[in-house]
Formats: structure tokens, C-alpha cells, sequence
């Protein structure tokens, strides 16, 4: 699986997910969300409608 990288507002910067998790909002949008591993803290990313294809409708 790809590594995926949200942004930490703990640690100020662009972080590696742990135990990335795809779950689809109310309004259908998709993202992931997870552990940063900086920090611990709980990070989400919005994902795009070509990683959606790429990585979740398979």
C-alpha cells in the first residue's frame, strides 16, 4: 500500500499517516484519516477524485 501524508498542526509540517483509514463524509466526499507519527495526534486528508479511483474503487 502507498504511504500516505497529511499535515500535523502540532508539529507544524507534513506528516506520515499510521493505520491509514479511507472513510466516505456525509456529503460523499472521501478521505483518510489517521496517527501522525510525529506527534500522535488524530490527522485527516480530503482526497482527490483520481486517488479515489486509483485507491478505493477497485
Amino acid at each position: 500500500m502507498s504511504e500516505w501524508y497529511a499535515f500535523d498542526v502540532k508539529a507544524r509540517k507534513r506528516v506520515r499517516i499510521k493505520n491509514p483509514e479511507f472513510k466516505q463524509l456525509k456529503n460523499g466526499r472521501w478521505a483518510v484519516t489517521g496517527i501522525s507519527e510525529e506527534t500522535g495526534i488524530k490527522v485527516f486528508r480530503f482526497l482527490s477524485k483520481e486517488e479515489v479511483e486509483k485507491h478505493i474503487k477497485k
